[in-house]
């Protein structure tokens, strides 16, 4: 490959790793001089001392490589949608310098610990080593994009929604929810409870978009998801990569400054859990695909525990099993309804490998062994009436869908479990809700 810089983008990008590279001197001479103590404010200041203008002056270069960051995030996004490298290294080169900022910014704070410490410092490497790669692919570019959007920015901005899975996300945040109040026995603070979420649904969203680019051929062969962006073509694979890189890495920083330290490597876990451990392997690999694979959507309410009290006690991990423990029955349920999808697809389901028969039986096996799970609470006198009761009547009507689904048989009644799986879900962590705080 030959390098030059023909291209408006490569010199735009020269541009900018030259910007960062003289912030980072000024950085350091800040560091070195001690001039931030000088210098007091974000994200101005007003020096007391001379040397507080060095201070000053670090924060304006912040703000210039800020707009020319966000200048190469525009072009890349509106003229290079089609680059699979090109778009997704400017997306989190972009992102890792937004969490640099971040973490500078929390340094003036309270809230700066030794954790954010050693982010800073690996952000800064990551975003150096990003930087370059950047400069070099874009100098390889033989002529600058154009844009050549599909359809309406509404319709985009929608796509992109869809991308996220928003009805997974938003059970999702309801166990995290649930941990969240349970862990603290009593309503959070707004604060907390805004960062925890918009983190936890950052990270929930992002997965799932990588999850479709991962799936974007297979989902092509499925009727239930082949009108997905990205297997329909609306985005292409680099938006899709994109997307859901930037939301992930912008959920941990959110987590890591705004919440703690063990609530963002649990949500970073989630996250390695669902796309690695289970999108690129699992999901083909095992007829357990579902079975091991639920640990990935039963990290949340730890998430919200740890978010609470900065630790994990025996409760958050009974919510574990609990969500653990509801997958399969739920999931196979579905896979009931599209066994005939998941055979063309290839996706070695239980009821496509070893027959529905089997399947009902599993599925009333797990929602018996689910009801058992969730009396661990009370059993343990971590929880009280209120759940309790709950507990008992929505299992007894989880268990008389399973039943029918295990007696039955047949599309209707497996889309009915499917359909109450979720609700009793919603309902069994909004019960905890309550018990915890009444």
């Amino acid at each position: 490959m030959k390098y030059s810089l023909q291209t408006s983008f490569a010199r735009r990008t020269l541009l900018l790793l030259a910007t960062v590279f003289m912030l980072t001197v000024v950085g350091r001479l800040v560091t070195l001089t001690g001039a931030t103590f000088f210098c007091d404010g974000w994200p101005l200041c007003v020096p007391s001392q001379p040397i507080g203008y060095l201070k000053l002056l670090h924060l304006m270069m912040v703000g210039m490589a800020l707009v020319l960051m966000a200048s190469v995030w525009r072009k890349a996004w509106r003229e290079q949608r089609h680059h699979p490298t090109l778009l997704p290294l400017t997306t989190v080169t972009g992102i890792l310098f937004l969490g640099q900022s971040l973490v500078g910014a929390l340094s003036t704070t309270d809230a700066y610990t030794m954790h954010l410490v050693v982010l800073h410092t690996l952000t800064a490497v990551a975003l150096w080593i990003s930087l370059a790669m950047l400069v070099f692919v874009s100098g390889t570019l033989t002529e600058d994009g154009v844009a050549d959007y599909q359809g309406t920015m509404g319709q985009r901005a929608k796509d992109f929604f869809i991308l996220s899975k928003p009805i997974i996300v938003l059970l999702l945040l309801v166990t995290t929810y649930g941990g969240l109040v349970a862990g603290g026995k009593a309503w959070p603070s707004a604060s907390l409870t805004f960062w925890t979420l918009f983190g936890g649904g950052l990270a929930a969203a992002g997965s799932s978009a990588l999850n479709q680019y991962i799936d974007r051929e297979l989902d092509k062969n499925m009727q239930r998801t082949s009108k997905r962006p990205l297997a329909d073509g609306r985005l292409t694979p680099a938006e899709g990569l994109s997307y859901g890189l930037a939301l992930c890495l912008l959920s941990y920083y959110i987590m890591a400054g705004y919440v703690n330290f063990l609530a963002a490597l649990l949500s970073l876990t989630g996250i390695f859990y669902y796309v690695f451990f289970y999108s690129v392997w699992l999901k083909k690999a095992t007829v357990q695909n579902i079975v091991i694979g639920g640990g990935a959507g039963a990290i949340p309410p730890m998430v919200g525990w740890a978010a609470a009290t900065g630790e994990l006690t025996l409760a958050a991990w009974i919510l574990f099993a609990i969500i653990f423990m509801w997958t399969p029955p739920h999931f196979w349920a579905l896979a009931i309804v599209r066994m005939k999808d998941y055979e063309k697809a290839g996706v070695p389901m239980l009821p496509v490998v070893e027959g529905e028969e089997k399947t009902r039986r599993q599925i009333l096996i797990y929602t018996i062994e689910l009801i058992a799970v969730t009396m661990l609470l009370p059993i343990f006198n971590l929880a009280g009436t209120i759940y309790l009761v709950s507990a008992i009547v929505l299992g007894a009507f989880l268990f008389y869908a399973a039943w029918r689904v295990f007696r039955v048989g047949g599309n209707k009644v497996a889309w009915t479990m499917y359909r109450w799986s979720s609700m009793y879900l919603a309902f069994i962590f909004l019960a905890l809700i309550l018990d915890a705080v009444l």
